[in-house]
């Protein structure tokens, strides 16, 4: 079964957009920073990222799980995405949001 981490950030909208701007621009530019992670070889983006009640989930895989959690805690530093974003390991066979929880930064 392949190792796979959950990146769980709580769905918080930015503060001080616009009243008609999208809440959440923070996770495209999560999706654009996993993407260019991915072109370097470092990981690979398991699948789309989803709403799980009130967190978005982004899925990564292929990489050791040092390898991963690095590129989770990276996502959990990068400007606009709101605190308190954790890590699940997981793998491939195991329902969404269930594994081993990781705070994210990791130290």
């Amino acid at each position: 079964m392949a190792s796979i981490v959950e990146i769980h950030v709580p769905l918080v909208p930015t503060p001080g957009l616009d009243p008609d701007a999208y809440a959440f621009p923070w996770i495209d530019q999560v999706e654009d920073f996993l993407v260019d992670v991915e072109d370097e070889g470092t990981i690979e983006v398991y699948d789309d990222g989803e709403e799980l009640g009130d967190v978005y989930v982004f899925f990564i895989t292929a990489a050791s799980e040092a390898s991963l959690l690095a590129a989770a805690s990276r996502v959990a530093t990068l400007d606009g995405v709101p605190a308190g974003a954790f890590a699940i390991v997981t793998d491939d066979g195991a329902p969404d949001g269930t594994g081993r929880r990781i705070d994210l930064p990791v130290a």
